[in-house]
Formats: structure tokens, sequence, C-alpha cells
């Protein structure tokens, strides 16, 4: 820092070092109180750099797990509307099951055992119909998942890799509709006419209710272990989240210290700046006789 010389007023230096004082102090308290006013360490890239760098990639990454975890929201509601058809076949297939356990006895008359037939061939109907309009997105999902090719990817993580995505394979998701069951030719209104046709539908409908047994528990298991890595996605993402604020994010506690000091450091710079561009009028007493 200059020294001013007392006898010399062309150049107040003591003004000029309090003035360089005055605007160091201006800037740094706008600083500041830029940061209280936008909650932001960094607002532009000259703040620090690296630490933009690498905050940047934290957002994106927060970013992209946030879409991950709603790729998965969406995955679990596709799967909820299948177990939903799935569970309303599979009750329908324990009731035919029963009427058809019905006609096999001898109990029954011909006109009772028509009537059976009759309700079964319904109820097939119904499955058929319950596959045809269970859909996700216009796109059927119960009949082998045919919409969708052979198989439904899920893409549960930020990355690219194989472990970002989940697969439901059509071969593990097949057709439940009566034809997928192999109950279309087997349920028809003169199944049930005799006790030994009776016996032969429950057989097969014991077939189709372990199908759509399997249809369900392949759905759980991947609800199950979508839940799973919808929680890790949670916690990274939230980890993630913290490491940008911790960058990017102002103290606001020190923010409002340093503002505090520096306004003070403002009003006793000010006061030294006024001081100073007095302090040549002292040399007028050279003058007086």
């Amino acid at each position: 820092m200059a020294v001013g010389d007392f006898t010399r007023i062309n150049t107040n230096i003591g003004a000029l070092n309090a003035l360089n004082s005055l605007k160091g102090v201006q800037k740094e308290l706008g600083l500041h109180q830029l940061r209280l006013a936008t909650g932001k360490r960094i607002n532009e890239a000259a703040d620090d750099p690296a630490g933009l760098t690498i905050a940047t990639k934290f957002q994106y990454r927060a970013n992209g797990l946030g879409v991950a975890l709603d790729n998965i929201g969406d995955a679990k509601n596709m799967m909820a509307v299948a177990e939903g058809g799935l569970t309303k076949i599979k009750d329908i297939l324990v009731q035919m099951r029963a009427k058809a356990e019905q006609a096999a006895s001898d109990t029954l008359g011909a006109d009772e055992r028509a009537a059976i037939g009759t309700q079964l061939s319904d109820f097939a109907k119904e499955i058929d119909a319950i596959v045809n309009t269970t859909k996700w997105n216009g796109m059927l999902l119960l009949d082998g998942l045919s919409s969708f090719g052979s198989q439904v990817t899920f893409q549960v993580g930020a990355d690219t890799g194989t472990d970002d995505v989940v697969t439901l394979l059509a071969s593990d998701f097949g057709s439940v509709s009566t034809a997928g069951l192999s109950i279309d030719s087997g349920i028809t209104i003169s199944s049930a006419s005799t006790a030994s046709d009776a016996q032969g539908v429950m057989s097969k409908l014991d077939t189709a209710i372990a199908t759509v047994s399997g249809r369900l528990q392949t759905s759980g298991s991947l609800v199950a272990r979508l839940n799973y890595r919808e929680e890790t996605l949670t916690t990274a993402k939230v980890n993630v989240e913290a490491a940008y604020s911790r960058i990017m994010d102002a103290d606001m506690a020190y923010e409002q210290l340093e503002a505090t000091k520096y306004q003070i450091l403002q009003q006793t710079a000010t006061a030294m700046l006024a001081q100073a561009n007095t302090a040549p009028q002292n040399i007028l007493s050279l003058f007086r006789g």
C-alpha cells in the first residue's frame, strides 16, 4: 500500500487508499448479499470453476436418479394393472372349478349339468374379455405381451448398463387367455354333460389355475425387486443431492455474518475516506502568519 506525503497535495494518496479499501469492501459485501439473495454459493462460473464442474455432474446424476424413480413408479403401476386382471381371472377359474366339481357328482341331473356347462362357457368368455381389456397405454398385458414384442424393458437406473434395466420376458409372462390356458376347447356347454367330462374339466382348470398363479408369482417377484431398487435409488438420490448442496448452496449463517462484517467495514471505510479527503487542508496551516 502506498504511503502519502503530507506535503504533497496534488494527489491524495490517503484518500485513494481509503477508496480502494471501500471498493474492496463493497465488492465483498455485494458477493455475500448475492449469496444471501439466491441461496447459492456459486452464482457464476468464476466463483468456483472446479466446484461448478463437479456440482453439475452431481446435478444431472440426481436428475437421472429422479427419472429412474419415476420409471419404477410407472412400472409398479403397470404391474398392478396386470396383477388386478390376473387376480380376477384366478377368481373366475376357482369358481369354474367349483362348478365343474359340482357337475362331477351324479346327484345332478342333465338340466343342472347343462346349466353349469352354460355358466362355464360364460366364465370362459369373461376371461378372454379381461385379457382383451387389461391394457397399459393401449397395449395388452395379459396376452403374452404381444404388443411389446418379446419382452418389456424397464429403465430403473441413471446409467445405460445391464444393471440399470429390469426385463420382463414374454416367455415368463405368457398369455392367460382361454387359448393360452388351453381351456378354449375344453370348456364348452357340453363339457359338464357327464361326471367323467366334468372331471376332465376339473383337471384342465387345475392346470389353468396353476398357470395363472405362476403369472402372479412372476408379477409379485418383479414388483418386490422394483421395491428394493426404489429404496436403493431413493437413498442414492438423497446422498447425491447432499453432495451437490454442499458445493453449490450457500451457508446462510456464515454469509449473514460476513455481510454484517462488511456492512460495518463499509461504514468505517466511508468515514475514513471522508477524513482522508479533508487531510490536505492541514497544509494550509503552513501559510498562516
